[in-house]
């Protein structure tokens, strides 16, 4: 997912993927400890994608105020 479209969804749409991202990336690594994935890079890249969220979430609360 991109910052652009990020930045296009709502306040709910942003919590809601948040919560759907975090828990696929909590699920990839338990997996990943017990057995290697396909591709390990895919923690990589949840986990940065979930640092674009919160990111996007955080700087509206700043515009906000």
């Amino acid at each position: 997912m991109k910052k652009e479209n990020i930045k296009e969804l709502t306040d709910k749409e942003l919590q809601d993927r948040l919560e759907q991202v975090q828990k696929e990336y909590v699920q990839e690594k338990i997996q990943h400890q017990i057995s290697p994935l396909d591709n390990p890079a895919k923690i990589t890249l949840d986990r940065k994608l979930i640092a674009r969220i919160k990111t996007e979430i955080r700087e509206r609360e700043l515009k906000n105020k």
